[in-house]
């Protein structure tokens, strides 16, 4: 994408200083507009609302009741939590993974001489540290190996009990060496399965699991998915099936009007207009806090996540691409100061235009936050937006100094940029989730939010950093690796995605009992690492959202699923 030099004037901005010259990016507008205005007069079905009511309960008397046996329950908490409804059932599934996992830690000689099924032991491995239960890789997993240390010849005909081990092996932490080995040799035997032909449905989950592993997916893309794939099991339930698909288009409802009410804010504001520098990523704003917090409960958090985001690409298109240094340092003040009075001493239009945008923004969150008690949140929530900005400046020296710093000064503060203000502004519009203890713990900057931002940094760096050197952008990851060890940007790009592994243990290890920190809040800087997996997979989709992004807008924002 090239970069222009164009004149303050035809940026239209207004008021912007006519010999400024400015570096401006020629992205395309969004294809959406106001078009999710069209749902304002849409209203819930009440009818759906209750089928879905009615088929929960039937749901929920299945999966106490009727299955008896473990790995059946496993194998249909399984199917419930890929076909998106698991949140409905929360207390019934850590009631049944707890007594699983306790069972499992009395009764080691049995689990140990009966783990034969390859695909069944994985899923429970799976299912288990997925909640956040430390289940033991070599409790499970020793006997795969033979005499020599190698895996057995015979697992490499067994593609289903290849495909779920591989699933798990995404949830390792570090000193899961057998996990370590078990991706390189199920990634090298499910490829070559792949080659030499599968059947239908086998060969879809194969082929979507090594593109997309289930782990570091998006939850509702994967949930779209599944819904597709589930129907043609021959074991799946009607009633399950039914109940998933009338749920997700009762969530695509509330969606729906969510963002309706997101674009009423946008349109109001004419940021087109009025930040006309930046990329206008509304929507996409919103599906990375969908990706975040997809749960009806957490509506308040998700439409305010999808403001701070929106208003995040703007500084950072204004720091990157459009401010002069004199501008951006006076705005980096006004941040710290946070307050209206500071507006004055912006010199342009566009500059007072987005910091009133932000500090209205907080201030909605303020005023939500005090009416619940909740209004402890609000200062992590600015200050590390102050943190974020002060960030962003600190960069914006760097360029104007023509300043190269080095691999481990970049990294740090290119995390403080990266999801670190996202992963508090996620937490904090919870609700009785969001406790003053975990926002502190949040605030200091835990291995957690560390590892995300690395993930989110790094996956960002490798993606786009050709485009953000061509519009002016100062040294990514990519760059400096290659200058401080004389490496080609494939070895670079190689080490930075050993990195990204290793930061994908840290948050797999943080997740796991015991720990202070309710695992909901947990879920939010996880999640957002998942949406830095999928939208850096293969392009820069938040900058320029291609056919398979707005594909995931379609399926999950304008397409209902169908139920006939």
């Amino acid at each position: 994408m090239s970069v222009q030099l164009s004149s303050a004037s035809k940026a239209q901005s207004p008021n912007a200083t006519a010999d400024v010259k400015r570096r401006s990016s020629n992205l395309a507008p969004s294809i959406w507009g106001d078009y999710f205005l069209s749902y304002a007069s849409m209203e819930v079905d009440i009818s759906l609302e209750q089928q879905v009511q009615q088929l929960k309960e039937e749901v929920k008397r299945m999966l106490m009741h009727n299955v008896k046996d473990d790995s059946q329950k496993l194998s249909l908490i399984d199917d419930i939590q890929l076909l998106g409804v698991s949140y409905h059932f929360n207390n019934e599934i850590c009631e049944i993974l707890q007594q699983i996992f306790d069972n499992d830690h009395v009764s080691y000689d049995d689990l140990h001489q009966n783990n034969s099924d390859l695909y069944a032991v994985a899923l429970r491995f799976r299912l288990l540290r997925q909640q956040g239960y430390n289940a033991s890789c070599e409790m499970y997993f020793s006997n795969l190996k033979d005499n020599d240390g190698k895996f057995k010849e015979s697992l490499a005909c067994d593609t289903k009990g290849l495909l779920g081990l591989y699933e798990a092996t995404h949830l390792r932490t570090h000193g899961d060496d057998i996990l370590d080995e078990a991706l390189a040799f199920t990634t090298t035997h499910l490829e070559a399965a792949t080659r030499r032909g599968l059947s239908s449905p086998l060969l879809k989950q194969v082929t979507h699991a090594l593109y997309q592993p289930l782990w570091k997916g998006m939850s509702r893309i994967e949930v779209r998915h599944y819904l597709s794939t589930y129907q043609e099991n021959d074991s799946h339930d009607e009633t399950l099936l039914n109940f998933a698909r009338l749920d997700f288009n009762l969530l695509q409802q509330l969606y729906q009007k969510e963002l309706c009410e997101i674009t009423r804010w946008w349109k109001d504001l004419d940021f087109v207009k009025n930040s006309s520098f930046a990329r206008d990523r509304l929507v996409e704003s919103y599906v990375c806090a969908l990706g975040t917090l997809f749960e009806p409960e957490y509506y308040f958090a998700r439409k305010t996540l999808s403001k701070v985001i929106y208003m995040v690409a703007v500084l950072d298109d204004m720091f990157d691409v459009y401010g002069t240094l004199e501008e951006l340092e006076l705005f980096n003040e006004a941040i710290q100061r946070w307050h209206i009075s500071a507006m004055d001493q912006l010199p342009e239009d566009y500059m007072k235009f987005v910091y009133k945008a932000l500090l209205d923004v907080y201030t909605e969150i303020e005023e939500k936050l005090a009416s619940e008690g909740n209004l402890y949140g609000i200062h992590h929530a600015r200050e590390s937006m102050k943190i974020h900005v002060d960030g962003y400046m600190k960069e914006a020296r760097w360029f104007y100094s023509k300043y190269t710093p080095t691999f481990d000064e970049y990294l740090p503060l290119a995390n403080v940029t990266s999801l670190y203000s996202l992963s508090i502004a996620s937490v904090v519009g919870m609700g009785r989730a969001a406790t003053k203890d975990s926002l502190d713990w949040l605030f200091t900057d835990p291995g957690i939010v560390n590892a995300a931002s690395l993930i989110g940094r790094l996956l960002n760096d490798i993606m786009s950093h050709q485009f953000e050197q061509q519009r002016g952008h100062s040294a990514s990851a990519v760059e400096l690796y290659m200058k401080e060890h004389g490496a080609t940007e494939e070895e670079a790009i190689a080490e930075l995605t050993n990195q990204v592994n290793d930061a994908w243990k840290v948050i797999n290890k943080a997740c796991l009992h015991p720990t202070r920190i309710p695992l909901p809040v947990l879920m939010r800087p996880l999640n957002l690492a998942r949406l830095m997996e999928v939208l850096y997979k293969n392009v820069d989709s938040f900058t320029k959202p291609g056919v398979e992004f707005n594909g995931f807008v379609t399926s999950l924002l304008i397409e209902p699923v169908p139920t006939a």
